[in-house]
Parts: C-alpha cells; structure tokens; sequence
C-alpha cells in the first residue's frame, strides 16, 4: 500500500498487484496500471503539515471491524452484532513502532443478539463481548533477494501474478515460490511453560538438519525483544476455548514471495487431545500403579511433529499429504499416531510420531533454498485440493492416515481397534473421576478406524495421479485397478457390520448418564436414548460416516465414467448393491438395532444423492433404482421413500448423527 495526497485529503491506496509490466518502459507499466482496479482503502483529513510531511488522525481508520469479526460471527450462526463505538479504544499496551513496522491494536466491543451459545461459551456475556483486532504496517525489504520460479512439484507455495509484458509463446501467468532469505533464525514465546518448551524447540530445530550449518536457528526470544517486531520470526504458544487449528502464517513481500517475518501459532489444547487418545490405547490407570508415563512421551513427541510442521509452513512449505506413502516422508503431512500390537498382542504408542525431517522435506528445502534438484522417482507430493474433499479420487493422498497402502492399513486399524476395545474399560479412567467421563475417551477409540476408512474409501473409484510436467517421467494419471478397488470395497463394508460396531454389554455397563456437573462435551457421542448412553447412535453415526463416503456424489459419478472406460472396472451399481447386501444381512439382540440402524443410514444417503442435481445422472438413477428396492423393507421405509419421491427432497427427519468431531483442529477453515 501507499499514502498520496490528493488535494484536501490523504488516501491510503492498495495497488493491483495481480497484474503487472517487467517492462522497463513507464508507459507500459502505466498501461497495464490504468487497466484494473486498485482499492482505496481509507481516506484521511490532513490535521497539520509541515513542509511534505502531514499529521492525520487515524484512529477512525483502527476503531472498526476492519477485520470483519461480526461477519465471522454472523456466518458461524452465532448471531448479529456490531461495533460499539462508545466501548471501544486503541488498545495501547499493543501499539508499538519498531525500526521495520508499525504495530496498531485496537479493543473492539460488539453489541447484538445472540443465536445460540456459542459466543456466551467464550464471552463473560453473549449481548456484548470484547475482542482485540490487530494491524501491522510494514516496511517492504530492500534489494538483495532473487525471486525464484516455482515449480508446482516442489510443495513450495507461491505468490502469482500476471505480466503483461511476456512475451507471445510463454505464460503470462508467472509464479514465485514463497522463501526467506538466508541466514533464517527462529525465536520461541517465552510464555511456554515446561516440558511443552523444550519440546517445541526441539521440533522447530528439525529443520537444521535440511541448512548448512548456521544457516537456521532457533532460540528463545531475548529478553526485551518484543515479538511483534517484524524481524523476529515468532513461535507462538496460545489458548483456546474452542477446538482450533494451529497456525503456520507468513508476512511476503507480494513483490518477490520473499518472507520477511515467520509467525507460528500453536494451540495449547492439541496436545491434550492426544493424551485423550493415549488414554483409550494403553488403559494406562491400573489401580495401584502409576499412570504410565509413555502417554506424555506421546503428547510431547506430537508437540515436537507439530512444531516442526507449522515452522515448515513458515519457510514456504504447503502440505504434503501423500508423504505417509513414503514412510513418513514429510513432518507436512498430517499424522495419526501410530499405533502398534506389541509382541504380547498389547496396544503400543512407542513410535507414535515421526523423531525428525523426512525425506521429503530436506530435498524441498535443498530444492527452495539451496540450489538442489527434485528427485521424482519414489517420493510423492500431492496437497490439500486433493485430499481434503471426502470425494476425492487419488489412493495415496490423505489427511490423518498412516501406511504404504491404505487398503491394507485399514485391515491392522480394524485390527488394531479390536484389541483396544477389547481391553477398554475401567483402567482408561483416572481414580476419582466421574465413571461417565469414560464415554468420551471412549469416542476416539470405537471411531479409531475414520480416517483410514475415509483413505480407503478414495481407493474404490480412484485415479493415481501426480503434479507430472511434459518429461518428467512421472505417473500421469491411470485409474485405480479394478482388483484394488474391490480389494478396498471388502475392507471398508466391514467397518459397518454390526459385529464390529457392537459395544460390548461388559463397557456399557461402565458407561452411566452424566454426572452432575460434568455435562456432555463437544467429545461427546450423541443419541437417542435421552440421558442414557446410546449405543445404537454411536453406530449409526460411525456407519454414516462409512456409507457418506462411498455414497459421495463425485465418487459415484466417478465410478460410472471409469466402468465405462475401463473394463472390470466396478460401477457405482456394484458398489451400492454390495451396501445394501452387506446392511441387509440379519442379526439378532443388540446387533439387530444396530443393523436396522445402519439399513436406515444406507437409505437417507441413497436419498441424498438421489436428490442431488450436480451429481451425475447415472449415478442418480442408481440411487434411485435402489430406493425402489428399499421399500420392501418395512411400512416405514416405504412412506419415507415415497414421501422423498412426492418431495423431491429427503424428510428433515431422515439425518442420521453425526460423529463427534475428529480431528484435534475440526473448525471450518484451513491452513
């Protein structure tokens, strides 16, 4: 941005630059400049001058929503608010300059009404809540850094812009990888507390090992050092009340994609999640013996992945998601723990995460930062397009999975689970808490298999694919074999057989309503049995999870264009009739509620995708066809069927549960 004096005012302008001239000739870079739009971004009144330099007061341009907080509020269903302005201020003890930037905060109160309770969650009150919202003007670096051309292969992110003045042949599109430049050094928020410190240091110092030496270093920030001082990058330690992502955020110079300040966010309440988890696997409260210290070894080895995977989005890094292929490839990845059967049979955490930089990541940063070559032949990179969409197509790139082959990781998962539910009950609780505590570490345990089967489920209509260039000799893109997806079809109906979605009479029974006080949590199945633990919900929401994913509009569309293409190739008619086979099958007691349970999820996701006008036509009337079919199964099923059919659209009473959120980050954005 820029300040320009025009006339009686002073206007802060952001050019557009998305759009530019290399050129060295003024007048073809001032064409391109008169082409788009640029944005105004305030407008001040001069209140003194001397000479060429103006006073304004800028406090109206601070004190607002600049941030667009009660938009954020308003689109998460919480309510509407606005500023008020009598109840708001420069916030000063955050208002600071240094020789690089301007930091400006401001305490902002917003007034409304609520909808829900999530702001009164967070806020002493939900009619009026005070937050802080921050701006940072920032000095552009001086000369020095080499833009470098991005190679999409290389997992750097990039800043893109047009240039007008390329010549006719090449593309006009030009990209350049986001990097610092060298040396780069580190400094950790001295407000973490111990054994999290060392941890996080550790993680962060990962990265040493891809640098020459004194080329990257972490310490912790002096004392006196501020860490809004832009040329500090900062490793930050913060507290949520809310489930939330940690953050891995650059300030680039659009200019070049140089990086000029590194700032990561960690989420205190991540690793207390895991430790959750470490809870469920090792049973880890024998009575009489002392908690077993391997679940805060698994806590902090997940600290140290953690920092070391935001510090990587920091120097430019984008997700890796098919790294898990590869051995663990790539700390920029997303990881499960893994979980281990000991010799005994026993579930161990010892190897739960990764203890450095995979191989991936020293050839990226040799490749961003040091003049190296990309080594195509065995490593994968594929990134967050394709592998964050439940209906996406590649076999290897996944979020929260682990293995060579997904198929087969799911199969030990399933197995893996058995044995943990087989050992769970009272030994997962600490002494004197309330025994209905145990239904919530109980979630992560019977739902342990949902993002193996998610990664199993991309198997069965799968295209194998890489970022390949013209010549590289990189896979293009070749669909999954047909052996494999139905090898994958066998492995993912098993997730939804009632014998595996069974909780055992011996944990139900360890399982009472909620004691006073201690209500249901966010970890919480939920049910239809009112105060009771519902174990019939806790499976209906497992299968929904199972039978939403191969019931995926794009999967089904996908799977009717590849049996056209390639012979054997299952359909998405196969698919179905092996669900409706598979939940067809009779049971008896309680595993006869559960399987009427799942009949039902298979026929309100039948009717989402029947209902669905972006979804394929052929996949569509499949949905259909099979609906058709599903009328036989009772008085029930029929009126619902026939009332979707009348309508158009499925009965607001046929949604099935929905699981508890999984992932330590679940909210609505990523990074």
């Amino acid at each position: 941005m820029r300040f320009e004096r025009v006339g009686p005012k002073v206007l802060l302008i952001e050019g557009n630059r998305r759009f530019r001239s290399s050129s060295a000739d003024a007048a073809e870079q001032q064409a391109v400049a008169d082409s788009f739009a640029s944005t105004v971004h305030w407008g001040f009144a001069p209140a003194a001058e001397e000479g060429q330099r103006v006073l304004v007061d800028a406090t109206p341009f601070f004190v607002r929503d600049g941030h667009d907080a009660a938009a954020t509020v308003r689109r998460a269903r919480a309510g509407t608010y606005r500023v008020d302005a009598t109840r708001s201020a420069v916030w000063m003890e955050r208002t600071k300059s240094f020789p690089r930037n301007t930091e400006v905060e401001v305490m902002l109160t917003f007034t409304g009404e609520p909808q829900g309770g999530l702001v009164g969650s967070v806020s002493p009150s939900a009619e009026a809540f005070t937050v802080r919202e921050h701006y940072s003007l920032v000095a552009l670096p001086g000369p020095g850094f080499t833009p470098k051309a991005l190679d999409p292969r290389s997992s750097f992110n990039a800043v893109t812009y047009m240039d007008y003045s390329t010549p006719l042949g090449e593309p006009m599109t030009k990209r350049w990888a986001v990097r610092h430049r060298l040396p780069i050094r580190y400094y950790l928020d001295p407000g973490t507390p111990e054994p999290v410190r060392s941890a996080l240091l550790e993680g962060a110092r990962w990265w040493a090992q891809a640098f020459p030496a004194g080329q990257y270093t972490v310490e912790m920030l002096p004392e006196g050092a501020d860490p809004m001082d832009v040329r500090y990058n900062m490793i930050n330690w913060v507290h949520r009340s809310t489930r939330g992502w940690s953050y891995g955020a650059s300030i680039v110079d659009p200019r070049t994609g140089e990086i000029m300040k590194g700032n990561v966010t960690l989420g205190s309440l991540r690793v207390r999640q895991d430790y959750l988890i470490a809870e469920g696997v090792l049973a880890p409260y024998e009575r009489g013996k002392a908690a077993n210290p391997a679940m805060r070894e698994m806590g902090l080895a997940r600290l140290r992945q953690l920092s070391a995977h935001e510090v990587g989005h920091t120097l430019g890094l984008a997700h890796n998601f098919a790294a898990s292929v590869n051995g663990k490839a790539s700390v920029m990845d997303y990881p499960h723990p893994q979980i281990d059967l000991d010799i005994n049979g026993k579930p161990t955490l010892a190897n739960a995460y990764a203890t450095g930089l995979g191989e991936w990541d020293k050839m990226a940063i040799g490749w961003g930062y040091l003049g190296g070559s990309l080594t195509l032949d065995r490593l994968r990179f594929l990134s967050d397009q394709d592998a964050r969409d439940e209906g996406g197509a590649s076999p290897v790139a996944h979020l929260w999975d682990n293995g060579a082959n997904a198929v087969d990781e799911l199969n030990r998962m399933m197995q893996v689970r058995r044995k943990i539910l087989a050992r769970f009950g009272e030994d997962n609780l600490p002494m004197g808490q309330p025994m209905s505590a145990l239904g919530d570490t109980l979630v992560p345990m019977y739902l342990l298999h949902r993002y193996q089967t998610e990664a199993a489920t991309k198997v069965i209509g799968g295209v194998d694919y890489n970022y390949a260039l013209r010549g590289d000799g990189q896979k293009i893109a070749e669909p999954v074999k047909p052996a494999e997806q139905r090898r994958a079809l066998t492995a993912v109906l098993a997730t939804i057989d009632p014998a595996e979605l069974e909780i055992p009479e011996r944990i139900l029974a360890l399982l009472p309503p909620h004691a006073f006080g201690y209500g249901t949590t966010r970890e919480s199945f939920r049910g239809r049995a009112g105060l009771t633990f519902d174990p019939v919900g806790a499976a209906e929401s497992a299968a929904s999870h199972t039978v939403g994913l191969l019931f995926h509009p794009e999967r089904a569309g996908r799977l009717e264009q590849l049996a056209a293409r390639v012979a054997g190739s299952p359909g998405f008619g196969e698919v179905m009739r092996a669900v409706l086979a598979k939940s067809a099958v009779k049971k008896t007691g309680l595993q006869g509620e559960i399987q009427k349970a799942v009949r039902t999820v298979v026929m309100q996701h039948l009717m989402v995708l029947a209902a669905d006008e972006g979804a394929q036509v052929s996949a569509r009337a499949l949905a259909m066809d099979g609906l058709l079919q599903m009328k036989a199964d009772g008085p029930l099923a029929a009126a619902t069927i026939d009332r979707f059919v009348r309508e158009g659209k499925p009965p607001a009473m046929a949604k099935p549960l929905a699981p508890p959120p999984g992932q330590p980050i679940g909210c609505e954005d990523w990074f």
